[in-house]
């Protein structure tokens, strides 16, 4: 008997339970500390519960109708297009501006999401992340100002942008 030969597809991540969502799964793998998935997992939907809540007061009509929609926006908000890489060139290091791939731009607006909300202390998790999640839709937060100061670092070094290859 041969040795069993794993493919990727073997090692794709199985959507979430709730939502049925890929997305929602490496979040919720994010959140995970300590390999206890359960207690991530139910701070995840207590979040999107709170979030629920909130929109349930919202007034205006272009807000989101339910909390999938708000963490979709947040992520699309706080996503960034370009970061800096430091880079050395004749003896000098520079901060040459480059493009984000996509796995990166979600695994950055995860981790910026994520610092944001438990650098906050005092509350649970779950309304911790409800806020920032609701407040990068919305273009506000900890984890925007990241995203906004990456993006402004990019531009200010804009004149080194030819040292990307």
């Amino acid at each position: 008997m041969g040795a069993k030969s794993f493919t990727k597809a073997d090692f794709q991540l199985r959507p979430d339970p709730r939502y049925n969502d890929r997305v929602v799964a490496r979040f919720i793998n994010c959140v995970m500390q300590d390999g206890k998935k359960a207690v991530a997992q139910r701070a995840v939907y207590d979040c999107f519960d709170i979030i629920n809540l909130k929109l349930s007061k919202e007034t205006s009509p272009e807000a989101p109708k339910e909390a999938f929609e708000v963490f979709q926006r947040a992520m699309e908000n706080v996503k960034p297009y370009v970061e800096v890489r430091s880079k050395r060139i004749g003896g000098a290091n520079y901060q040459v501006p480059m493009q984000v791939n996509k796995k990166r731009q979600q695994s950055l607006a995860f981790r910026w999401i994520l610092e944001a909300a438990r650098g906050e202390k005092g509350r649970p998790i779950a309304s911790r992340l409800a806020d920032e999640l609701y407040a990068a839709a919305r273009g506000e937060g900890k984890a925007m100002q990241t995203r906004d100061q990456t993006h402004r670092m990019a531009e200010a070094n804009r004149a080194f942008a030819h040292f990307a290859n």
